[in-house]
C-alpha cells in the first residue's frame, strides 16, 4: 500500500500521510488545523460557490474551525458557531445529539450551547466542515440545527471523501479517495 497521497487544491499542493483506520481501510490524513494558506484558500473558493445569502457559519469542533473563522471572515460574517463535542461549564440549556465518525473509535456527542441555539433560532446557516466522509457528522449537526430551528441553506468542505464526493447536497473544492488496506 502506498504511504502518502498527493492533494492539489487549486494552486495548493499538500502531501497526507495514508493511515490504517480498521482492517480494511485507510485514509489520506487531512488535517487542516495549522495550514492557515489552505485555511484562507479554501475559504475563498468556497464562499465563491455559495450563491445564497445566509445569517451565519457553522461548524463542528474541531477541524473545521480554522475554514469556518476563514470563510467568516472572506464573507464578511463577524460571528460563526462552533458544536462542540462535549458539554462545557458555560453553557446554558445545551441541545445535544450523539454522533459516528469514520475517524473516531467511539460514539461521540455534538452539543449546541443553548445561548447560540437561542442566536441560531430562524436563522439561514451555512454548515461547514474540513471533510466530509461517510455524513455521520454532518448528519448529526443538521439534526442540531433543526432542533435549534436553523436552516441549514449549504453544506459544504474542502474535501468529499470516497461515496461523500458523489452526493448532490454538498459542496466540496476536491474528492479525496479511500485506501483498500491488503
Amino acid at each position: 500500500m502506498q504511504q502518502t497521497y498527493e492533494l492539489t487544491i487549486g494552486k495548493l499542493k499538500r502531501t497526507l500521510p495514508i493511515i490504517p483506520i480498521n482492517e480494511t481501510t485507510a485514509i489520506a490524513s487531512f488535517v487542516l488545523l495549522g495550514d492557515s494558506e489552505l485555511a484562507h484558500y479554501a475559504a475563498a473558493k468556497l464562499a465563491d460557490k455559495i450563491s445564497e445569502p445566509f445569517d451565519c457559519i457553522v461548524t463542528l469542533e474541531s477541524k473545521g474551525i480554522p475554514l469556518a473563522e476563514e470563510l467568516s471572515r472572506v464573507s464578511d460574517h463577524p460571528k460563526f458557531i462552533v458544536l462542540r463535542k462535549s458539554v462545557k461549564a458555560y453553557m446554558a440549556s445545551p441541545l445535544e445529539v450523539s454522533v459516528d465518525s469514520i475517524t473516531t473509535v467511539s460514539q461521540q456527542n455534538l452539543v449546541l450551547d443553548g445561548h447560540d441555539a437561542d442566536y441560531l433560532r430562524g436563522k439561514r446557516v451555512v454548515l461547514v466542515d474540513d471533510v466530509i466522509s461517510t455524513g455521520g457528522s454532518l448528519e448529526a449537526a443538521e439534526k442540531l440545527l433543526k432542533k435549534a430551528g436553523a436552516t441549514i441553506l449549504v453544506k459544504c468542505a474542502i474535501l468529499a471523501e470516497g461515496d461523500a464526493a458523489k452526493r448532490d447536497d454538498i459542496l466540496y473544492l476536491e474528492k479525496l479517495p479511500l485506501f483498500q488496506r491488503i
